[in-house]
């Protein structure tokens, strides 16, 4: 079979059920963290916690780890952390309503070509946002004041794993709202397999 001939094949029922199921995942991940920054010090031996949702930054201790985390950043001539500077949450929590809609439409004409669509969409989509935040957070850490109290090398905070700034061990890693995108986005994957295996597309 051919590669245009398999993007024209109708998926199976049970594919398009899986196709809304993992639409699900899309409607659920704006309620949870999509990722999570930790720094612990000796003066903060139980840490300040940052979760980045797709519409809103939210500190740990009710809120006041952010104002905590944006004093300390004063001191070092870091701006402010505010949810106004990422750009990206005015278009995220659309993007992904769209996604799911797309999701709603590929299951109803449920063609191979329109789940390839699909995910090579939401990949698109997912580089975009993580080159997006790596570039809000070198922002940060290069755009010092220099007359700051405290006089540090610019540096990028880290994006994913642990760095040591200043006297602080940063940790950052995905949330529970990445990890629902990522399986979104393996489930479209399998799919596909499962689809290309049915039709023969596998077999030399």
């Amino acid at each position: 079979m051919t590669l245009a001939a398999w993007l024209d094949q109708v998926i199976s029922p049970r594919a398009r059920l899986a196709v809304l199921g993992a639409g699900v995942f899309l409607i659920l991940a704006p309620f949870f963290p999509l990722w999570q920054i930790t720094m612990f010090a000796g003066q903060f031996p139980e840490g300040l916690r940052l979760s980045i949702y797709a519409h809103q930054l939210v500190g740990g201790n009710g809120g006041a780890d952010l104002q905590g985390i944006n004093i300390l950043n004063h001191y070092i001539g870091m701006r402010e952390i505010h949810a106004a500077d990422f750009v990206e949450m005015k278009f995220i929590p659309f993007a992904l309503g769209m996604f799911f809609l797309l999701g709603l439409r590929t299951a109803v004409f449920a063609r191979v070509g329109q789940v390839v669509d699909l995910t090579a969409l939401f990949g698109y989509f997912a580089a975009f946002s993580f080159g997006a935040f790596w570039y809000r957070m070198y922002s940060y850490g290069h755009q010092l004041d220099p007359e700051a109290p405290i006089k540090v090398a610019p540096f990028t905070p880290p994006v994913l794993g642990h760095q040591h700034i200043a006297n602080f061990d940063v940790y950052s890693y995905p949330g529970l709202g990445s990890v629902l995108l990522a399986v979104f986005v393996l489930g479209l994957g399998a799919i596909l397999f499962v689809e290309a295996r049915r039709h023969g597309a596998l077999r030399s």
